[in-house]
């Protein structure tokens, strides 16, 4: 028998475009030492790896680094959209990023590296088939995140955050780490479907304690990479003192990357019956305290942490389902998980797009302010404003928001087919006590300017006007939230591939 193992380089197509994006970064920074040359590298690389893995996605699940059945590598529908988005969200920032480099406290080929190696990591994770490839491109994710929040020279609180960020991170994955260790030792396998097999067909295992710990440190671990409370208090001072483009990875592909990584372990891996509750208690958490403390956010970062926190909660919302017996059908486990993809990524958009607005009211290389610099934005630039509005009364869950709308709805519908009034009635409860700081922004925008306030904000001139990469990255985000609103099926029908 040969130990050597074919290899389907079509199946790792996409990953092949993500890393050699950082490669080609790093030698046109080299070689041709002009920002403009390394910026256009990697948006070229962004662009290759999303028309890569919806082009591999579309041909069927592919697999390879296998074992008998078992593979560390599968790429089907949904790994090609969450690479897809993950690339898509790296194009994205790069954009945003535009006056925050043009300001010169950030080097740019640095920046752009970190920005494709964190975009390999994303790629990799939508089709990890093991728990070990799964950590490792979740930390690939993560590990240039903590150098891109403290990149930004001279200033205090942007070197404060990295190390808030990488302490908690590296408790986090320690955790993760010591978990699947201890499976290891109970099972005997990493492969995720191995391990759901293992567990499931001999129901003793989860008769020991040792199971029951290596299971909750596992998912525990991860509730860390999605800001889950109790897990949580790093987001908000990180998003802080990030350079705001940062902020905005942050909030969408960091969180993306935790959302995908907890659903790949408990969709395959892990028992139902002790990750429903913990995650069913999770959500129940990670929403109320979100909302709660978010209504007392003078901050606009900090308001969107916040609220980043919350809907963290309504994405786990769906997994609560698990807790009960009823919810541990097959229909009604695909739905959840389902429910979960579609919110985290209608999240995503919205999140993406109320950030590139508050990139485009403020100046290059300032942090996000406070809601007082936001009073009559709207009034000077009109459509900066009214798509901050959208993307705000998106995450409430208002029309004509119908991204966000779709969302809850399909959150709750999910929850109702698995017989979880309970939690779907503690969702609504959350959505209300949302509207209370979501409509109050938007208020904010249109608010008259006070008049002991500056004659001139903190965003420059009342004529100025955004970047352009920065109003395309917006008027692009604002698009595909309205599209995505109006056609909610389409991204249910690519998640349920």
């Amino acid at each position: 028998m040969s130990l050597v193992q074919s290899v389907d380089n079509v199946a790792l197509l996409p990953a092949y475009l993500a890393a050699g994006t950082a490669v080609l970064v790093l030698l046109a920074d080299l070689l041709l030492a002009r920002a403009g040359a390394t910026v256009a590298a990697a948006a070229a690389g962004s662009v290759a790896t999303a028309a890569g893995a919806a082009v591999v996605g579309a041909g069927g699940e592919r697999r390879t680094f296998c074992v008998g059945g078992d593979c560390s590598w599968v790429f089907n529908g949904r790994a090609a959209l969450v690479a897809a988005v993950f690339a898509l969200l790296t194009l994205g920032v790069l954009a945003l990023s535009g006056p925050l480099l043009r300001a010169g406290r950030t080097p740019v080929g640095e920046y752009c590296f970190l920005l494709a190696c964190a975009m390999t990591g994303g790629v990799v994770l939508g089709a990890a088939g093991d728990l070990i490839t799964l950590i490792v491109a979740l930390e690939t994710l993560t590990l240039p995140l903590y150098v891109l929040v403290g990149l930004r020279r001279g200033s205090l609180a942007s070197a404060e955050a990295a190390v808030t960020f990488f302490v908690v991170s590296v408790v986090a994955t320690t955790l993760t780490l010591l978990g699947a260790a201890l499976l290891y030792a109970v099972t005997g396998g990493l492969h995720l479907d191995r391990l759901g097999a293992t567990l499931t067909g001999r129901p003793e295992l989860l008769d020991l304690p040792l199971t029951t710990v290596a299971v909750a440190l596992v998912v525990l671990g991860l509730a860390f990479k999605v800001a889950a409370v109790p897990f949580h208090a790093w987001a908000p001072a990180t998003y802080d003192g990030a350079p705001l483009p940062v902020a905005a990875y942050l909030s969408t592909a960091s969180k993306l990357g935790g959302v995908v990584a907890l659903l790949a372990v408990v969709q395959r891996a892990l028992p139902a019956t002790v990750t429903g509750p913990v995650l069913a208690l999770l959500a129940v958490l990670t929403m109320t305290v979100g909302n709660l403390v978010a209504l007392r956010q003078r901050r606009t970062v900090r308001l969107l942490a916040w609220s980043s926190v919350a809907q963290a909660g309504y994405i786990l919302a769906p997994l609560g389902a698990l807790a009960l017996a009823v919810g541990r059908t097959a229909d009604a486990r695909a739905g959840a998980y389902a429910a979960a993809v579609a919110y985290a990524i209608f999240f995503v958009v919205l999140e993406l797009a109320a950030f590139a607005a508050v990139v485009a009211l403020r100046p290059a290389d300032a942090d996000g302010g406070t809601l007082d610099d936001l009073r009559g934005a709207a009034r000077r630039h009109p459509w900066v404003g009214g798509a901050l509005a959208l993307a705000l009364i998106g995450l409430a869950g208002l029309p004509p928001g119908l991204a966000g709308l779709f969302a809850k709805v399909t959150v709750v519908r999910s929850l109702l087919d698995g017989h979880a009034g309970w939690l779907a009635l503690v969702v609504a409860v959350n959505a209300v006590l949302g509207l209370a700081y979501y409509l109050r922004v938007a208020a904010t925008l249109w608010a008259a300017p006070d008049a002991a306030a500056r004659p001139a904000p903190a965003e420059g001139p009342a004529g100025a006007r955004p970047a352009a990469s920065v109003g395309l990255a917006l008027a692009v985000a604002t698009v595909v939230a309205v599209v995505v609103g109006f056609a909610p099926q389409l991204l249910l029908d690519l998640v349920a591939r």
